[in-house]
């Protein structure tokens, strides 16, 4: 499906690339004339001409001329803010249908036309994307662009809600020009070479699976990397060890979900983790009913941010002493420690994840935050699962496993979605001590 589809898709940019070029020697209008322009041509192939016109001249277009472009859509095309409110007076006076729809025609502003009808044409959808790239760039230093990216995000969520989504496997025989963008794109567990992802693609207990949008079939979305194994493993070195035993899909009994990648910098902000995770489980369970657990071995990417910033803080000797413990295990000082500091390592990371929270009460980490909200169970705290560079300057060699229960994760969504509940497993309540009375550092 995706080969014979890429190869039109080809074909057809191709074609449509000749003619966009071509366009753009033809037409001499400012930016602003051919947004003007966009917006008032009824006719279809026009329209799509003008549509060319801009997309085209804004990927080939300096980083200023951009910048000059997102300020002209903010300037000339915002709200109406007079006619929004005699709109709302109309309807105020008047609670008729025709009145609730100008309102509603009304404060939407018109960009969000503009951006619908440049979608238009083929391989906009990705050209648009790649604008809220630059877009999401220049606002770092252009605050007033962000009435911009709430346009965006609103439309993105709409055009790739998950009913427009497709799941498909990826394994070593996807065609080239997609495998190489997961190298390209892996986010937790870099991969180094060609030969490096075959070990991740290849053998019988590796699964790997992507979400695709039908505007941008060659471009994945997201990705999860999955090691079928025979019991839950406890490090990453033993999911991406090169001398491993491999084994046989038919003989596991647990998938574990190792790297989740978000692959389009454009849609940051736009949720997919959330539907991929239970339905790649999903679909193992349909491919191997051996199966019977679903967990992840997932990094803790806050935690020594955390760790750094109560020690600058006024806090009692003891908990000193345990925070510059987790240091040394970060910083190698302590190399084979014993099994008091791995204690307290595990009881800090526990700390962290489930009573560490941010202002609206969801836990300061942001895996933590996905899994959970996802329904996940924080099942276990792994305390030297991950001793790369990366992993120790993170989080000190921490990892977590979280259990995702298909009969639970409902009613485990609903529960965190309505009261913030972190569910735990007896294992880590036992970490946070009888009750959960293990004391936070700040309070």
């Amino acid at each position: 499906m995706i080969n014979r589809m890429s190869f039109f898709q080809d074909l057809l940019g191709s074609v449509f690339n000749r003619d966009r070029a071509a366009a753009l020697d033809n037409d001499d209008r400012t930016f602003e004339q051919l947004c003007d322009a966009l917006l008032s041509e009824r006719g279809e192939v026009s329209g799509n001409r003008i549509a060319n016109q801009i997309l085209t001249r804004f990927a080939f277009a300096t980083d200023e001329e951009q910048l000059a472009f997102f300020k002209m859509l903010v300037a000339r095309f915002d709200l109406d803010t007079k006619q929004v409110l005699s709109a709302a007076e109309s309807l105020a006076d008047s609670n008729s249908t025709e009145n609730l729809s100008h309102l509603l025609n009304c404060v939407e502003p018109k960009r969000q036309e503009l951006f619908r009808r440049l979608n238009r044409i083929p391989a906009a959808t990705g050209s648009l994307v790649n604008m809220r790239v630059s877009l999401l760039k220049h606002m770092q230093e252009n605050k007033e662009l962000a009435r911009i990216d709430i346009d965006f995000q609103k439309l993105f969520r709409a055009w790739f809600n998950r009913g427009f989504l497709v799941l498909r496997e990826i394994d070593w025989q996807t065609p080239a020009n997609i495998l190489e963008k997961l190298i390209a794109y892996e986010a937790v567990h870099e991969i180094s070479s060609w030969e490096a992802l075959r070990r991740r693609l290849a053998p019988s207990d590796r699964k790997c699976f992507a979400f695709f949008h039908p505007s941008m079939l060659d471009e994945p979305l997201i990705f999860v990397e999955v090691a079928l194994t025979e019991e839950a493993p406890d490090s990453i070195g033993a999911i991406l060890s090169q001398s491993r035993t491999i084994a046989h899909a038919e003989a596991t009994n647990t998938a574990v979900f190792y790297s989740i990648s978000n692959c389009q910098a454009g849609l940051a902000g736009v949720t997919f983790g959330n539907f991929l995770i239970k339905q790649v489980a999903q679909e193992l369970s349909v491919q191997l009913p051996n199966l019977k657990y679903f967990r992840t071995l997932s990094p803790v990417p806050g935690f020594m941010r955390w760790v750094n910033s109560h020690s600058q803080q006024v806090i009692p000797e003891e908990q000193r002493g345990k925070l510059e413990i987790v240091s040394k295990l970060a910083d190698k000082t302590i190399v084979n420690p014993n099994e008091e500091e791995l204690q307290i390592l595990k009881e800090l990371a526990a700390n962290y994840l489930v009573n560490e929270k941010r202002e609206d009460k969801q836990p300061l980490d942001p895996v933590a935050r996905f899994h959970l909200g996802n329904g996940a169970e924080l099942n276990s705290i792994l305390p030297r699962a991950d001793l790369y560079e990366k992993g120790l300057n993170q989080s000190a060699g921490v990892m977590v496993s979280y259990l995702y229960d298909l009969d639970k994760v409902i009613a485990n969504h609903e529960d965190y979605a309505t009261h913030r509940e972190v569910v735990c497993s007896s294992e880590v309540n036992e970490l946070l001590g009888e009750k959960r009375m293990f004391r936070r550092l700040t309070g």
